[in-house]
């Protein structure tokens, strides 16, 4: 079931029976949004708004640390402004995501949250390394840190503020599907442990030991290179196409379960951005026709569009009975048009 292509570059793709997305079969206005759209556009509120909420925060301990000269807190003043600039791939990704497909890009924009991910990662790198280096300079060149008290209050404000990011980086992430929202509400929620830590150092200097702020700083700064390691892990799965297991045996559960289904040959699956794509190859009862194939595939779809809701395109691929997979559509080798002998995989 291929969608036709626009006539011109810049149309919007039909769906499977002609009509245009955003219309119902009698072709007046739709009972709801595209849900893809609408996530996204959830997604871009939530980027916006926790942008906002780490800019608050990092720019409260930066006057705190303009005061106090804590290396610590200034470590994880620069982690949390690395946050914040975060927010600018994942705004650009979500607002390119809403676009739909064209004759060039046919599978839409969705990539360019992965490719966001992988700079989120660079960005979060380059914060490790800067508070890496302040910290080993203060640690070699001692200075004096004042007002304890504020330090404290500092880290407890940018614990509470990446919380709070956190938690609604999660709760937006999971109610329109997007991992990398989630992923990013987990690092939120890591760094506010790390602001935490400032609070130890802010003890041991309090308590005589002034080395302990530089020392809080490096260890802020490993903790730093332990997210940019996991964030990197899920970033670059999703790049390679890498999918979770249990979301592939999910899908195959729901066909096989479907009225008319033989076989599933082949599942394949992988996110572009925060959708879910999958292609399916399966086989029916031998000697139906081409119509009641059809019905099948389109039930089959039905049902995994409905039931899974992270799902936001299937491709059914229908065979008979008995020859379903990608080893049933290889050409043996043969000649023609003078070439030497080839086969076809």
């Amino acid at each position: 079931m291929a969608l036709p292509l626009p006539s011109d570059p810049d149309d919007q793709l039909d769906d499977e029976d002609g009509r245009p997305r955003d219309s119902r079969a009698d072709g007046s206005a739709p009972l709801i949004a595209d849900p893809n759209l609408a996530g996204t556009e959830r997604g871009i509120w939530a980027v916006q708004w926790s942008f906002a909420g780490m800019v608050v925060t990092a720019v409260a301990q930066l006057v705190v640390v303009y005061f106090s000269g804590s290396v610590a807190l200034l470590a994880d003043t620069v982690h949390n402004f690395g946050d914040a600039t975060t927010a600018v791939p994942l705004w650009i990704a979500f607002a390119l995501a809403s676009r739909r497909p064209t004759r060039r890009f046919t599978y839409g924009y969705g990539r360019v949250e992965d490719l966001a991910g992988a700079i989120v990662v660079l960005i979060i790198l380059a914060t490790a390394l800067i508070a890496g280096y302040q910290s080993v300079q203060r640690l070699l060149y001692p200075q004096p840190v004042y007002h304890l008290g504020a330090v404290a209050l500092g880290a407890l404000l940018g614990f509470l503020g990446n919380e709070a990011v956190a938690q609604f980086r999660l709760r937006i992430g999971r109610e329109i599907g997007s991992a990398a929202l989630v992923a990013d509400g987990y690092h939120a929620r890591a760094d506010g442990l790390v602001s935490l830590a400032v609070l130890v150092g802010t003890a041991g200097v309090w308590a005589g030991f002034p080395n302990a702020d530089p020392i809080v700083g490096i260890l802020i700064t490993l903790m730093i290179l332990w997210i940019v390691g996991e964030s990197s892990r899920t970033v670059f799965t999703r790049m390679l196409d890498g999918v979770e297991p249990e979301v592939v045996e999910e899908i195959q559960h729901t066909v096989v379960d479907t009225p008319g289904v033989r076989e599933v040959a082949e599942t394949r699956v992988r996110w572009l951005g925060h959708r879910l794509h999958a292609e399916i190859n399966l086989s029916v009862a031998d000697g139906l026709s081409v119509q009641e194939a059809h019905t099948i595939a389109r039930e089959v779809r039905h049902r995994l569009l409905h039931q899974l809701s992270y799902l936001s395109n299937a491709t059914i691929h229908v065979d008979p009975d008995g020859t379903a997979g990608e080893a049933h559509h290889r050409i043996p080798q043969h000649t023609h048009d003078g070439l030497p002998p080839h086969s076809h995989g």
